[in-house]
């Protein structure tokens, strides 16, 4: 029965036109599913390496998710920032080893800009508890230096030493610029997979006094202060958008928790990173399940076309079959031969697939990564995924039982006899 995969390949070649459009139907069907359960994947794996070592994110009283989301990831719109004498009363609780302020709501060419101070660097932790490293340069230490990610400078080409200006707001282009006082790139981070790479970060005194001479979101008509004169005001942070906290013991967590959503002197909230990951999967959990279940239908589609010409070529192939039988082959033969014709379709299809989604994943990856922050690592296929697209082959298999049985039914005689 070894002659029959040989025979089956022929038999396939012959009609490879056909075909072909089959195992490209397979082929896509196949590259959506796989796609759409990787980025469901790879999204969730880009959230949870992140922030790793934070046990509290605590901000200004708004949903659990919505601070998650524009603490760490920079998506979504400002919650209200909450008062420094807030963020220090948090630094001084015994409980809290370590606190990280963050601000902001500036931009810089479509990419975020972070205020913050060296505890950033000393205490954030992404993906394996991985610090921040420098590629290139040095941290910030003085009003008006910038270090920024790799992502950043990848795409707008900065080196160390080069000079950027910032805007106001969060808008892609802004008529807000506060280019009277330009940054000087002194640092470049090494690449971390998470939004770090498309943020830039500069002290919290900078943004302080980047608005000295701004009120409302515009610039104060008949007043400017050059950028050689702000170190004569008082730059001490007046408020920030969140704060990273660490804690001395993890058993505190939730009696820290408690405290800071009981602050009486302003509503504050604080969230633990893990369980707002957990309500967005769940926010989410339905867009998964359904883009799944098209690809799952999609998928069936393109097995019905299998069937569908398999069958109809069935009528133009019943001559050739019973020449088979009457060289000797038996019914079940004609019926294995059915089979392994569906089944090579099938694998073909598959393996067509896995390259389609690959070759994909390698144009892609670097936009998905620069406009929504997420590292898509490029894999041809992943041992998860395995199960899935054996599951799809041993259902195509299946549904080659449909012509193979067709086949088999088929008489000598029916195939032998000519018609009027």
């Amino acid at each position: 029965m070894s002659y029959l995969f040989p025979l089956a390949a022929r038999s396939a070649w012959n009609r490879r036109f056909t075909l072909g459009l089959v195992v490209l139907t397979i082929a896509l069907s196949v590259a959506m599913l796989l796609g759409v359960e990787r980025i469901r994947h790879d999204a969730r794996e880009s959230f949870a390496q992140s922030v790793s070592g934070t046990d509290l994110i605590v901000g200004a009283r708004s949903s659990p998710v919505q601070l998650l989301l524009y603490a760490v990831f920079r998506i979504g719109d400002a919650p209200a920032g909450i008062r420094w004498e807030s963020v220090e009363a948090i630094a001084r609780h015994p409980s809290v080893a370590w606190t990280v302020p963050l601000s902001l709501g500036d931009s810089h060419r479509g990419f975020p800009v972070l205020g913050t101070g060296d505890a950033y660097f000393e205490h954030f932790r992404h993906g394996d508890a991985e610090p921040l490293r420098l590629s290139a340069g040095r941290r910030f230490t003085q009003l008006f230096e910038a270090v920024v990610g790799a992502e950043v400078a990848g795409q707008l080409g900065y080196r160390v030493g080069d000079r950027i200006s910032l805007s106001h707001g969060m808008e892609d282009v802004s008529l807000a610029a506060h280019d009277d006082k330009p940054f000087e790139v002194v640092g470049i981070l090494a690449r971390t997979g998470t939004p770090v790479d498309r943020t830039v970060h500069v002290s919290l005194e900078s943004i302080e006094a980047i608005h000295l001479d701004w009120q409302g979101g515009a610039r104060m008509p008949g007043l400017q202060i050059p950028a050689e004169h702000v170190r004569k005001f008082d730059l001490r942070p007046r408020q920030a958008s969140a704060v990273l906290v660490g804690l001395k013991s993890r058993a505190a967590v939730f009696r820290m928790q408690r405290f800071v959503n009981d602050y009486r002197e302003e509503p504050l909230l604080a969230v633990l990173p893990g369980v707002a990951l957990d309500q967005l999967w769940q926010m989410v959990g339905v867009a998964e399940r359904s883009l799944l279940a098209v690809s799952a239908m999609v998928v069936l589609v393109g097995l019905c076309g299998l069937v569908a010409v398999v069958l109809a070529g069935l009528n133009e192939r019943r001559r050739e079959l019973a020449i088979l039988r009457s060289v000797g082959a038996q019914p079940l033969h004609v019926f294995l031969l059915l089979v392994i014709e569906g089944l090579l379709l099938m694998l073909a299809g598959a393996a067509v697939g896995v390259l389609l989604l690959a070759g994909a994943g390698a144009a892609l990856a670097p936009l998905v990564e620069a406009r929504y922050g997420l590292s898509l690592p490029l894999t041809l296929l992943r041992p998860d995924e395995l199960p899935l697209l054996l599951a799809v082959v041993g259902v195509g298999l299946f549904a080659s039982l449909v012509p193979g049985w067709r086949a088999y039914r088929l008489s000598l005689a029916d195939g032998l006899t000519p018609r009027i």
